[in-house]
């Protein structure tokens, strides 16, 4: 259980934009979903813009909590099918459970980054196991500009992803392995 307050808002305030979205994310509906007294959310982040953040923050710290717990459990990346089970599983964990909640959730903050450099910043693709495994993998195979193609492979993954997001079902295994050769080439 989390026993840190502002981590327990930012959960609620997850919760809250993954149910209701954008328009229905406010300071009482989070003091309602954490079962705090009114005005609780509203001491710890003042305006919506630091509800935001705080939100923002959360989510890529727990984002970046899984990504290192899947790149730790997958084996070493050597074949290209190798990476399209990585991002198979990826795509499965972001379109399920607690991670289609949190993929509802980022593509929402992605959007009003649009407006909000401090949001835009916090969203940034971190460094993590899994997408440095995808470089090596890239570079091993003598990929010019693995750095540039790692980006452009995970953000065509991510697309993917919200694509199913909006039309269910899952990403197809062909798509994925599409994108792997031609990452390759």
């Amino acid at each position: 259980m989390v026993t840190d307050r502002r981590t327990l808002l930012a959960d609620a305030a997850l919760d809250v934009l993954a149910d209701h979205g954008i328009r229905g994310l406010t300071h009482r509906a989070v003091d309602r979903r954490a079962g705090l007294p009114p005005g609780t959310t509203s001491a710890y982040y003042r305006t919506r813009a630091a509800l935001l953040t705080g939100l923002v923050t959360r989510l890529v710290q727990l984002d970046q909590a899984e990504l290192h717990a899947t790149a730790a459990r997958l084996p070493p990346l050597r074949t290209a099918d190798d990476v399209v089970d990585g991002m198979a599983l990826l795509a499965r964990q972001r379109l399920t459970g607690e991670g289609r909640r949190r993929s509802l959730v980022r593509h929402a903050c992605t959007v009003e980054s649009v407006r909000d450099p401090e949001l835009r910043e916090i969203l940034v693709p971190r460094e993590n196991a899994g997408r440095e495994a995808v470089r090596s993998f890239l570079a091993h195979h003598g990929v010019e500009r693995a750095d540039d193609r790692t980006h452009t492979l995970l953000t065509c993954l991510d697309g993917l992803i919200l694509d199913r997001l909006v039309g269910g079902g899952e990403v197809p295994r062909e798509a994925l392995e599409g994108l792997v050769a031609a990452a390759l080439r």
